[in-house]
């Protein structure tokens, strides 16, 4: 099965294989928090600041239409890039920096429809990550987050074995196909991230 992705103004076009997720999570860090706000759409967040993520192996990602308008970010240095349109600031997927590490964190943001995402990857909010930092009281669920995680370290370590090359944001040598830039100190002042 197939689910469609598409920035908000719908330059950014593509699709996403399901078979190749690894889980989908509710994240509450303070980073997926401060993307959020730096992107300025509504409705990235739900009410208690968790940002809704399927975790998945790149691979399942292809975009058709609108690449040019993919941009990234890096909120700190080594922390994750974080990709989005440009365009219309759409937020689309999280990566290493490590181009050879077979993971990105789909934003559901650009998946649709939402029906179509919950029959796909179950309901939102049966695995959370980071509650400590979420905006209200969000209940941990941790054997989910561990049977979550060892989902996708198995996914990880199964694309290192069969040598999956780089794809989707990044090049054969593990190199960005675009750049993705650091947040400067006002801007991550803007957003309520510490400096340094």
């Amino acid at each position: 099965m197939t689910l469609a992705l598409h920035c908000r103004c719908g330059q950014v076009k593509g699709i996403v294989a399901t078979d190749r997720a690894y889980v989908r999570a509710t994240c509450y860090c303070r980073d997926c928090q401060a993307y959020a706000r730096h992107l300025g759409q509504p409705g990235l967040m739900d009410a208690h600041g968790g940002t809704d993520i399927v975790a998945m192996n790149p691979l399942a990602v292809r975009f058709t239409a609108g690449e040019e308008h993919i941009a990234g970010l890096c909120l700190r240095k080594g922390g994750l890039y974080r990709w989005y349109a440009e365009c219309c600031r759409t937020p689309l997927g999280n990566t290493p920096h490590d181009g050879r590490t077979a993971y990105v964190g789909m934003v559901t943001a650009c998946l649709a429809p939402a029906a179509e995402v919950d029959a796909a990857f179950g309901p939102a909010g049966r695995v959370v990550l980071n509650t400590d930092s979420a905006l209200g009281d969000v209940s941990g669920t941790p054997v989910a987050f561990v049977l979550g995680g060892a989902r996708i370290a198995t996914g990880i370590l199964g694309a290192k074995l069969r040598r999956q090359p780089p794809s989707l944001f990044f090049n054969p040598s593990g190199q960005t196909l675009r750049t993705a830039y650091p947040l400067s100190s006002g801007e991550r002042d803007a957003v309520g991230l510490e400096t340094g």
